[in-house]
């Protein structure tokens, strides 16, 4: 069985896929007990000849492997740059290395973390909700789209129904059975979970992180309290499908800031829908960092208190911004109608002039390369290539 078919088979469903963009981003590094900081250097992620993940380089030492021809450079699904040994490594032992997860309701931070660096930040784009303070559903996020398709489903209901007929001979639907007593997790929080555990499934290939270090949101369940965060819905599936390839270690969401602080990490608060590394990223570092250091409690002859142990380094890393294509799906026609009142048709398996809605296609025009991404009947994408 193929990689791709034993993750699917493991999801119980179709993965997604994602698209990406790399920005390299210098998180704030705290001044306490970290010297030479200007000598501080990314890491670059590793594999063997037979892709095992290895423990990950420095950019100088990845570097003269590629010149000297030791290893191959490549990218991952998810945008890390890694490299590839052209020869068996002299050792495969393997330091700790955490990942963690910062869940929102419309964007995740996910974070990996040794003790020395700061590996790679994503900042996920989730599916099932793009714009929160949006007043309308987006038409791309998996709620407008539903949305929209339980419209076009009732009016078609309403144009076969012929209302001048008696009540009981009207072409009414039949009655559904009781389908409401499942445990399905609803259409926009799967894909959500999915897509975080897509991305954590194409890291650990070249990343070999140890345990992930999952943030535990609730509520207040009092009469008076704000009752349960949306954050929880999916997060038990989510743990439990992530588990069987790593140890999933829980940190209370109250401790977030305690660690952040810690660091001297900055959190945005005033709009979490920016595509910084203040938003998610800075605490889905903190969360990792928990692996490494913790708030422990103390006693001597005396005092006693609560003190921080451990260490680990905040360093540059490369920041990803990942979010899954916007292409429409198959429908019968479009919304508006055409000169004529006919209801153009949109979408199906294959467009007239012989592609895919989405696919990429590159052609000359002018004595000019075009490339541009295909729908049903036009081009929704076109940039000249130098």
């Amino acid at each position: 069985m193929r990689r791709r078919d034993a993750a699917t088979k493991m999801t119980g469903g179709t993965l997604p896929k994602i698209t990406n963009t790399v920005y390299w981003v210098i998180p704030n590094i705290p001044n306490k007990g970290m010297k030479n900081q200007n000598r501080q250097v990314t890491r670059v992620p590793v594999v063997s000849p037979d892709n095992k993940p290895l423990m990950p380089t420095t950019g100088a030492r990845a570097r003269k492997w590629i010149e000297s021809g030791k290893a191959i450079p490549k990218r991952s699904v998810i945008g890390i740059f890694y490299v590839q040994l052209n020869s068996e490594p002299s050792g495969h032992e393997l330091q700790d290395i955490a990942a963690s997860t910062d869940r929102g309701k419309c964007f995740t931070g996910i974070a990996f973390q040794s003790k020395l660096a700061t590996i790679a930040v994503i900042h996920a784009v989730l599916p099932g909700f793009y714009k929160s303070k949006k007043k309308k559903k987006d038409r791309q996020s998996i709620t407008g789209k539903m949305a929209k398709r339980k419209e076009l489903r009732r009016s078609r209901r309403g144009r076969r129904i012929d209302r001048t007929k008696p009540f009981k001979i009207r072409n009414h639907r039949q009655k559904k059975f009781n389908n409401r007593r499942g445990s399905k997790l609803p259409p926009s929080v799967r894909a959500n979970r999915l897509m975080e555990l897509r991305i954590l499934q194409e890291a650990i290939k070249i990343i070999p992180y140890c345990t992930l270090r999952d943030e535990d949101c609730g509520g207040d369940t009092q009469k008076n309290g704000c009752g349960i965060s949306p954050l929880t819905v999916g997060q038990e599936w989510f743990r439990k499908e992530i588990s069987k390839i790593v140890l999933v270690v829980l940190v209370d969401s109250r401790n977030t800031e305690g660690l952040r602080n810690q660091l001297g990490l900055i959190k945005d608060k005033s709009d979490k829908s920016k595509q910084t590394i203040e938003t998610h990223g800075n605490d889905a570092i903190a969360l990792a960092a928990n692996h490494f250091i913790q708030y422990v409690p103390f006693q001597t002859a005396n005092t006693h208190g609560y003190h921080w142990v451990g260490m680990c380094k905040v360093t540059p890393t490369p920041f990803i911004v990942m979010t899954r294509p916007k292409l429409f799906r198959r429908k019968l026609h479009q919304e508006e109608y055409q000169k004529g009142g006919i209801l153009k048709r949109l979408g199906g398996t294959i467009t007239p002039f012989g592609f895919r809605s989405g696919d990429y296609v590159r052609t000359t025009q002018k004595g000019k390369n075009i490339r541009l991404f295909s729908t049903c009947y036009f081009s929704i994408t076109s940039t000249e290539e130098p």
